[in-house]
Formats: structure tokens, sequence, C-alpha cells
């Protein structure tokens, strides 16, 4: 799957409309027992219903997405987009997509989109979904950088992961009697 701008433009190679994408997701999904769901409801007016869904292309193209922005989206973007989707999704759900709220996390959810851009292929086997593989040309995946060795262009120093431990903890370390006395952060003699 193809995605560009947060998108998917492409299934196996072919580039498709939105609803042809779904079309496409929907049929293969559905071949492999993906997206069922049984699940009971907390409605709007107050009470508690049963619903039985087949959903094989939203949750095959849900899983993808989060594949590419895995490489894709910074992750405090990622923490601050995950604390508003379920706000974004109940207001949806209630019929609110006019709301001025809606549109203004709209525009959030727009701009954490710009760099979700690459590929992302997939393995479907029995109502599961398993990488493949993905790509991105804008990935912020580094391996040079994300290497607990020592980087061969200097960004990261496995040094200063002591110092950061020893700052990050200090908060710990005022609030919890014994811990000094438990744990201890100087290097072995």
């Amino acid at each position: 799957m193809d995605f560009e701008r947060g998108n998917c433009v492409a299934v196996n190679g072919k580039r498709m409309t939105p609803a042809q994408v779904m079309k496409t997701l929907n049929a293969i999904g559905g071949k492999h027992g993906i997206g069922r769901v049984d699940m009971v409801e907390n409605r709007y007016v107050g009470m508690k219903s049963r619903g039985v869904y087949e959903t094989p292309g939203g949750t095959i193209l849900h899983f993808a997405h989060r594949q590419i922005e895995s490489l894709t989206m910074d992750r405090e973007v990622m923490h601050m987009r995950d604390m508003l989707i379920p706000r974004y999704a109940e207001l949806v759900y209630y019929g609110y997509w006019f709301s001025p709220e809606r549109i203004a996390l709209q525009a959030f959810i727009t701009e954490t989109q710009k760099n979700v851009t690459g590929t992302v292929r997939l393995k479907l086997y029995k109502g599961n979904i398993m990488v493949a593989g993905r790509k991105s040309p804008v990935s912020l995946y580094n391996p040079q950088i994300a290497t607990m060795e020592a980087s061969p262009t200097d960004l990261y120093n496995p040094d200063d992961a002591t110092g950061f431990i020893r700052l990050n903890a200090l908060r710990l370390k005022g609030r919890c009697p014994g811990f000094r006395s438990h744990c201890s952060y100087e290097k072995p003699r």
C-alpha cells in the first residue's frame, strides 16, 4: 500500500481513488477474515448496544497507516494525536462533522499527516495482519543514529545516556525514601 500525505493512493502498485482503495481492501481482507468485530457500545443517548461489524478494508487501512506513521511521525506529535483521536472519533460518531471543534481538530490531523508518505507491505492470514516491510523517502529512522554503539556520525554518543538517566531519576530520588540505598548510578569500580 502506498501513502502520500497520510492518504492511501495505491494498492498492489495500482493507483486508486479512496473509494477504490476501500473496495479493493474489503475484497482482499474479507477473504482472510480480517476486521470482524463483536462489541458492546455506549450510545450517545446513554444505553449500551451490541454491534457485530465487518470492516476488512478499514482495519487493513488503519493498520497500514499506523505502520507508515511509525517511520515518519515524531514521537511527541504521535502522542498528541493519540490523545485527540478519541475525541475526534466521538465528534464524528455523534454527528458533529461540521462543528467548529471537529474542524479545528482536523487542522491538527492534516498537519500531522504532511510527511506520512511511503509504502507498507502486508501479509494477511486467518484474521491476522503482519508487516512484511515498510519504507519512506521521509523516514525519521536512521540506523546510524539509532545505535547503542559509537555513532559514525557523532550525532549520538552512548555516554550521553548516563547523564540523561541521572537527570530523569532526580524526581524519583526525592519522592522515594530509601531510593538511594537501593539504587546507585555510580559507575562500578
